[in-house]
């Protein structure tokens, strides 16, 4: 006879086993990014992303409370600059002075540049002080960042502190050069005037526009090294283009080029600053070398390389020093 054993109802039953089924809740493995919460999480608490690009009016504030560190940073450089050598800051004259020594003997003397110039040796020399001056700041700005990465990835302050600093650096340098082309221009029969003065509206057009051609080049060659090593051909090119070695106002007056090329060479920003330089130091340079409304070219070339630069520069803030 079978025996059927039977529980009550009321006791307890053994606990049912089920099959592990997913976990809901996330794991650590890689998702989406942040999600919303973490981000207001952040807001809220005042992050805000790492090198992100201030606001124009924050930047140039920004730049302004670095004032220090820049002129510190240019008078640094310019000390350093020579520092290995025997003489020193003397090749900061030495320099333009060899190469008007090797422009005169090639152009004035065997290409007979000097023809219709008068006081050739006085146009020479200024015009080299000016050009040395253009040619260095922009070769300064396509090494601003490649040059500094270490200080651009270690630490936060506004970018264009670099190129600003360098073209000041160049600025000092010049005004330092200028007193030895004083003594040369005297040693020459020009002797100082009041049209002297002349040149600090010249200089200061200039070291604008000279600032914001080493903005425009720093962001080019963050991106692009390579523009460093094609710059020194585009500069050789630009000198030849700017009546360096020679008068423009001359060559306008041979009719061998159109009038339209004579006037482009005339309105070169770099032909402009060393005209205004010219007619400011040598009294044998009268106004009539001078391209029409030489002083609104100036200024306007000025304004729109400082502005101009400054903007394009401050657009890709955060990517300097990346990648």
């Amino acid at each position: 006879m079978t025996t059927t054993s039977t529980l009550p109802a009321s006791a307890p039953r053994a606990p049912t086993t089920q099959a592990p089924g997913p976990d809901p809740s996330p794991g650590p493995g890689p998702g989406p990014g942040p999600t919303p919460d973490l981000r207001a999480l952040a807001l809220r608490h005042g992050l805000t992303v790492s090198g992100a690009r201030p606001s124009l009016p924050v930047y140039v504030r920004q730049l302004w409370s670095r004032r220090d560190f820049i002129a510190a940073f240019a008078t640094a450089r310019l000390t350093a600059q020579y520092s290995q050598a025997r003489l020193g800051q003397v090749w900061q004259v030495m320099t333009p002075l060899l190469n008007a020594a090797v422009y005169y003997a090639i152009f004035g003397v065997l290409m007979n540049a000097k023809h219709g110039v008068p006081d050739y040796v006085p146009f020479l020399l200024t015009g080299i002080f000016v050009w040395t001056f253009t040619s260095d700041t922009v070769l300064a700005g396509t090494r601003a960042i490649s040059g500094n990465l270490g200080l651009v990835r270690a630490l936060h302050f506004p970018r264009a502190s670099l190129p600003i600093s360098l073209a000041l650096q160049q600025l000092q340098q010049l005004l330092l050069s200028l007193t030895a082309l004083g003594v040369i221009l005297a040693c020459c029969g020009e002797f100082p005037t009041w049209s002297w003065l002349l040149a600090v509206p010249a200089l200061l057009c200039q070291a604008l526009f000279n600032t914001g051609a080493a903005l425009v080049l720093a962001r080019l060659a963050a991106r692009t090294p390579d523009i460093s090593q094609l710059m020194p051909f585009v500069l050789r090119t630009w000198m030849y283009a700017s009546g360096v070695m020679w008068s423009i106002q001359n060559l306008a007056s041979t009719a061998r080029f159109p009038d339209a090329v004579a006037l482009a060479l005339q309105c070169n920003p770099a032909a402009v600053y060393i005209d205004l330089m010219r007619f400011a130091l040598i009294e044998s340079y009268t106004a009539d070398r001078l391209p029409p409304h030489v002083w609104a070219l100036a200024a306007g070339w000025a304004l729109l390389a400082f502005t101009g630069g400054f903007i394009w520069f401050w657009k890709a803030e955060e990517t300097y020093g990346r990648g």
